[in-house]
């Protein structure tokens, strides 16, 4: 399926020039059902997505730093996630979208090069993992893309984020961190062993999460390639 995903990519990119944006059913006629092709070959639950949310009109980078950076412990994890009204819960439950994606070097090369003054490696990720992810990585790593998948299946929505974690086979210190607090640890151990669970427990978190109010010049996009 992740073959057919790429191939239904590539379709799509090449009918790019009928029209000049996107738009509802826009794929009815250059290539039906690719939209349910493509959530097919990756995976994962579906919700309804609410209606009428605006964007907002300015872009900064330096509004980037609001997000949680991957060296955060717990305690700077929780801070981040309360102050935009999300639990602990909705913590453990969106980290699992680390379940697709992948990490350059530069985000985790603290964890298995020089760590501490006494440490080479971050003591709670696995060895071999780590030595695996040195090679990926070496200390003076000159390939510009380098890096390595969020976790073993990183094409696939499913529970093998949190395993993963169980066995220390993490890759940012800010999701191991989600071992050194009880509460947060039971959540692991329950979504790892339930995909349904998990599932259920994401589709909530992020309706919540796509209910944060924002402030500022907001507008409803009628075109993505656009602000008004």
């Amino acid at each position: 399926m992740e073959a057919i995903a790429t191939i239904v990519m590539l379709i799509m990119v090449s009918f790019s020039s009928v029209a000049n944006a996107l738009s509802v059913n826009y794929y009815d006629h250059t290539c039906p059902q690719v939209e349910s092709i493509v959530a097919g070959a990756s995976g994962g639950p579906s919700w309804d997505v609410p209606k009428g949310r605006k964007d907002g009109r300015i872009s900064n980078a330096i509004e980037t730093k609001q997000l949680p950076a991957p060296t955060f412990n717990i305690s700077q994890l929780q801070q981040s996630f309360s102050q935009r009204g999300l639990s602990l819960n909705d913590l453990v439950a969106l980290s699992g979208g680390h379940t697709l994606g992948f990490a350059h070097c530069s985000s985790f090369q603290n964890r298995i090069h020089n760590f501490s003054p006494k440490l080479n490696i971050d003591p709670s990720i696995n060895p071999s993992f780590a030595n695996k992810l040195q090679k990926l990585c070496p200390l003076h790593n000159k390939v510009k893309n380098a890096g390595a998948p969020l976790d073993s299946s990183s094409t696939r929505f499913d529970n093998a984020y949190y395993k993963l974690l169980l066995k220390g086979n993490s890759i940012f210190s800010s999701d191991q961190a989600l071992l050194t607090y009880p509460n947060t640890k039971a959540l692991v151990s329950k979504f790892a062993s339930s995909q349904d669970e998990f599932e259920r427990a994401f589709v909530t978190s992020m309706i919540k999460m796509s209910s944060i109010i924002t402030t500022g010049g907001k507008e409803i996009r009628l075109n993505c390639m656009h602000v008004r």
